[in-house]
């Protein structure tokens, strides 16, 4: 079974490029973020002619999360809950959830926080303490995977300079202590991680299972240089991550066209 995250910045505009994902490579599940669009502005027949189907959490030009599932893959998506349960503003649609072949999966799309004193910042880490609580409800009930951007690299090896971070979101002590609370109520591990340890290299970027990071900001060359975040993450129950195979990032689809400014993470399990 293969699950990939995407935060593909605009489905309408990235639809090419997502298209082109699906047929290289033909995920059973791909969980989208920043979508971007209206439910009525989603391209559901091209998806569909590409053998997807779609539950999708809509809001419009902002935010947007989606679940695709292959037509011969892992099943139809069912039960699913747009919206997360506890977060403070419903309005934003930044979590979808639907069970896909035995498995609770999720996508998310965390708050960016803009600035420490910024109160994005204090909704965001409200986010993440909502986030655990669903995860310690979807785990005790069973497989689960989140698959999203969370906007907070765990560890300073996950950011390329962190001293330039320093005093600014996505790398504060609140957010990794909220992100680590997460996994922590359901009992679940950072699934990149898990499979490759937390000596995996951010300086070689062409390697077998690609680079470290997931993010590069399209400026100043970023991504050829290599200076990114690993901000997109996969949080997998311990049972499933036991059926991990292979997590890795696809640099390939960083790269050409129009490309988001988020490379896809792809977690291979075992059948």
């Amino acid at each position: 079974m293969r699950l990939i995250s995407w935060n593909v910045a605009s489905l309408r505009a990235r639809l090419p490029r997502v298209l082109e994902l699906l047929e290289d490579l033909r995920p059973d599940v791909l969980a989208l973020q920043e979508t971007k669009c209206g439910r009525d502005q989603l391209p559901l027949l091209e998806l569909a002619a590409a053998g997807y189907d779609v539950v999708d959490h809509s809001q419009g030009a902002w935010n947007g999360v989606a679940i695709l599932t292959r037509h011969d893959g892992a099943g139809e998506p069912t039960d699913p809950l747009g919206g997360l349960p506890g977060e403070d503003d419903p309005t934003e649609a930044r979590w979808i959830e639907a069970t896909v072949g035995g498995i609770r999966v999720a996508s998310v799309y965390v708050i960016n926080g803009k600035a420490l004193d910024h109160p994005d910042y204090r909704r965001k880490l409200s986010f993440l303490r909502a986030m655990a609580a669903r995860a310690e409800t979807l785990a005790a009930a069973g497989p689960t995977v989140i698959l999203g951007d969370m906007n907070v690299c765990p560890t300073d090896a996950d950011c390329y300079a962190p001293e330039r971070f320093t005093g600014t979101t996505h790398t504060s002590p609140e957010e990794r202590a909220a992100l680590a609370g997460v996994l922590e109520a359901g009992g679940l591990v950072d699934a990149f991680i898990h499979h490759h340890g937390e000596g995996f290299p951010a300086d070689d970027p062409k390697g077998v299972d690609g680079p470290r990071y997931t993010w590069w900001d399209y400026r100043a060359g970023s991504f050829h240089k290599n200076l990114g975040l690993r901000i997109d993450l996969a949080l997998v129950d311990r049972a499933t991550a036991e059926r991990i195979e292979r997590v890795w990032v696809s640099r390939e689809h960083r790269k050409g066209t129009k490309p988001s400014d988020h490379a896809p993470l792809v977690v291979d399990l075992r059948d």
